[in-house]
């Protein structure tokens, strides 16, 4: 990670690594004898290390009692190895699980949520797929996790950073932010490429209350959907946490929690142009068919959505997000998202795309071990986005109602 120029960002050298801000859903082990820290990686690798057996001479003797001692012992150490892992492991939350279990789909689009559970395999996380031009959720792969997982949002936040950002003047779409004495960044690059210190720097300008300001008008800290059974509002402190620099907060998302729906009606109003929407879940086709939008406000940053856009493609292009792209002409805009709580590491991919009909916002949060990742994340979105072309939903015999400025059909 490069060295930048404010003192306070100096933390930003811990990488990754960050506690844990909310209560979010998980599986925690069932093993009872657990150590009293499941958070050191260090102390893991030391256990896995001294519990391994010292190697003796190669003499009958050794070798014979070895011997009758491992047949002794077979049937009660079989599988060691793996349960070791899973026992000190610092993450307790599985990458791979069942993710559609418990999910009631009866107001979901079938051909959507076929595409998205294809997709996102065996991976323990959550797809949200949204019609950004009226907040319907067209489907909710493992809902359970979608409404109440709210996590750290690891670089996703530097979407609302950037928003934050232009409207206040701190930066322009061609601003170079100097961030070492040889190094030196534009917005798109920094988006694209999801640097930490550009963000960290924009946060330290802005100051904890214009961040505050900017992050609730995007929608954090409170609910995203309209009546929707159990949803979470997430968390955004009130007050600058004492010990998170406000560097910190815009570049990694320290100190905040979101959840998928937060993150997919945020990515909506960027794709729409300024329209954050309530996010409505029909419980049957009924529902889904006499839908009527309805606005919670709208943004007066049209401009600067505009500016935001080149890095968002940016980052399929070139940057974090390239798993995503699978065709040049059915483009896609993005931001990734990567870090690691106490209990898991975190991939996130917030996503819409640009195509003549039916465009869709496209939100995936994975959680697990150390495959999981915002490039990861971004592969499965793009798979979505895929899966969906190849059956032409997005062709304009597909097109859906179209929904008027009023909000109406």
């Amino acid at each position: 990670m490069k060295r930048i120029l404010t003192p306070a960002l100096a933390l930003l050298s811990i990488g990754f690594i960050s506690a844990p801000v909310v209560a979010a859903v998980s599986s925690p082990s069932k093993k009872k004898a657990a150590p009293a820290s499941r958070t050191s990686a260090s102390r893991t690798k030391k256990t896995a290390v001294t519990a391994s057996p010292t190697r003796k001479s190669k003499t009958p003797a050794a070798t014979t009692k070895r011997t009758t001692t491992t047949a002794a012992k077979a049937s009660s150490t079989k599988g060691t190895s793996s349960r070791r892992y899973r026992r000190y492991s610092p993450w307790d939350t599985p990458t791979y699980a069942d993710s559609t279990w418990g999910d009631v789909i009866n107001g979901e689009d079938l051909v959507v949520r076929r595409a998205a559970v294809e997709a996102l395999g065996p991976y323990n996380g959550s797809v949200v797929v949204v019609d950004p031009r009226s907040g319907r959720i067209l489907t909710m792969v493992n809902q359970k996790l979608a409404l109440t997982g709210a996590y750290q949002p690891c670089s996703t936040i530097k979407l609302v950073a950037g928003l934050a950002g232009l409207s206040e003047g701190v930066i322009d779409k061609d601003t170079r932010l100097r961030l070492s004495r040889n190094s030196s960044l534009d917005l798109t690059t920094a988006l694209a490429k999801s640097n930490n210190p550009y963000f960290a720097n924009v946060g330290e300008k802005l100051g904890f209350e214009k961040v505050n300001f900017y992050a609730r008008l995007l929608g954090l800290g409170e609910k995203a959907g309209w009546n929707i059974e159990g949803e979470s509002a997430g968390i955004f402190p009130a007050a600058k946490p004492k010990d998170v620099p406000v560097g910190m907060m815009t570049s990694f998302g320290e100190a905040i929690g979101l959840t998928p729906l937060q993150l997919a009606a945020l990515v909506s109003s960027i794709a729409n142009g300024g329209t954050l929407y309530y996010l409505q879940y029909p419980h049957s086709q009924e529902e889904a068919a006499s839908l009527v939008p309805r606005v919670k406000r709208q943004l007066d940053l049209t401009a600067n959505i505009s500016d935001m856009r080149p890095g968002m493609m940016g980052a399929v292009d070139f940057g974090t997000a390239r798993r995503a792209m699978y065709d040049a002409n059915e483009p896609i805009y993005g931001k990734t998202g990567t870090c690691t709580d106490a209990r898991t590491h975190l991939g996130w991919f917030g996503s819409f795309n640009e195509v003549e009909h039916n465009r869709l916002v496209v939100v995936v949060l994975l959680t697990g071990g150390k495959a999981v990742n915002g490039p990861v994340a971004s592969g499965i979105a793009g798979q979505v986005y895929k899966n969906l072309s190849t059956q032409q939903f997005f062709a304009a015999s597909h097109t859906q109602p179209a929904v008027s400025q009023d909000g109406s059909r």
